[in-house]
């Protein structure tokens, strides 16, 4: 195939799933500024992987958009697709890697304009969110074909994006300098919070239901056993960061009790929710050795282990931070370090599979994935 060909091949078949890879390095770049211990550098290493983080989000978007202008027949066979049409949540969840390094690394460097715009993009990410968390459940229920059986934790990634995107509100917030706008953006938050968390929860019932009947998925989805940890971390993020946001922005509004109990909610919802996804995490590390035992090969799913425990990470040093607790900082820094090194094994493997051109499948191409009824228009 000559070089022509396979950049045409690269465009026909390039899905969604390729935004996991910004989740990744944006979570790993938000992380590695948290890391409890200084060193030196550390903060310019994660400056330099949240640009590299944009520029694969601008590739990535031109690659799909490309996508629908030239092969659109192909393109909309997704939503008929149980699998990769859940990937769409990823992308609103990588924009807000990069909107959370507009506030940690933007505003430093450019001030009011990086502000202005985390501020802008933060209100397409919620659109984005929402729309995921709406539609993709809404085709399921319509026109996709889904079982018990076949049910994976990526029945999460559309539902969870809304509050990755609270969370985001939650970090922007206090640059905000007007109150209204910052009262407006938590209370919208916490919505887009419960908008996500409970329908998330309930998820995950039927996800471990799923996994005492029909025991552990095939070895090619095997990191999917991780996203569960996704919406736990973010949740518990978003509940600390809200909290203390609130008792800042409640008071100022003239509503001081409110700030008080948010604040405190965050603290014990943080904390009650860090519990719940310590046994994920231990259930998660026992399902991949049992993986790697019986052979795990490496597709793009593998960019599904980054962002859960990067959350996770972020949360657990927003816990240690408002409890004081020295242990948490610990773990907290243990799982960033073991983050940083699945990353550059992660990264590696998939400029390697790139370059190949192993990596850039369409299930939704493949003859037979999906029911010819099924394949309609997008609306």
């Amino acid at each position: 195939m000559n070089d022509l060909n396979r950049k045409h091949e690269m465009v026909r078949q390039f899905t969604p799933n390729w935004f996991t890879a910004t989740m990744g390095t944006g979570i790993l770049a938000l992380a590695l500024n948290q890391f409890p211990i200084h060193i030196i550098g550390l903060h310019v290493v994660a400056q330099y992987l949240w640009f590299l983080n944009i520029a694969l989000f601008l590739l990535f978007s031109i690659l799909y958009f490309a996508r629908w202008v030239a092969y659109y027949e192909g393109a909309r066979r997704i939503f008929g697709h149980s699998v990769v049409s859940m990937f769409f949540g990823a992308i609103p969840m990588g924009l807000a890697t990069i909107i959370n390094g507009f506030v940690v690394f933007g505003i430093p460097l450019w001030g009011n304009p990086a502000l202005q715009a985390a501020r802008f993009l933060w209100w397409v990410d919620v659109v984005l969110a929402v729309a995921c968390g709406v539609l993709i459940p809404f085709m399921m229920f319509t026109r996709q074909e889904h079982s018990l059986e076949k049910m994976t934790a990526v029945w999460l990634l559309p539902i969870v994006a809304a509050e990755v995107s609270a969370a985001s509100g939650a970090l922007l917030v206090m640059h905000m300098p007007d109150p209204q706008i910052a009262l407006r953006i938590v209370v919208i938050s916490y919505a887009l919070w419960a908008f996500s968390v409970p329908l998330a929860m309930s998820v995950l019932v039927i996800l471990l239901m799923r996994l005492v009947l029909h025991k552990l998925p095939p070895s090619d989805m095997a990191a999917t056993g991780w996203l569960a940890l996704g919406p736990i971390g973010t949740g518990a993020l978003g509940l600390i960061l809200l909290g203390s946001d609130a008792n800042q922005i409640f008071p100022a509004a003239g509503l001081p009790g409110i700030g008080e109990v948010a604040f405190g909610l965050g603290v014990i919802g943080g904390s009650m929710l860090w519990g719940y996804g310590l046994w994920w995490l231990l259930i998660a590390l026992l399902t991949t050795r049992h993986y790697l035992h019986h052979g795990m090969p490496f597709n793009l799913g593998w960019w599904g282990f980054t962002f859960p425990i990067g959350v996770y990470a972020i949360a657990t040093l927003a816990l240690a931070r408002q409890t004081h607790i020295g242990f948490l900082f610990v773990v907290g820094g243990v799982l960033v370090a073991g983050l940083s090194g699945l990353w550059l094994t992660i990264a590696t493997r998939t400029l390697h599979g790139a370059w190949q051109g192993h990596l850039f499948i369409s299930p939704c191409l493949v003859p037979g994935s999906i029911p010819e009824d099924r394949i309609i228009e997008p609306i």
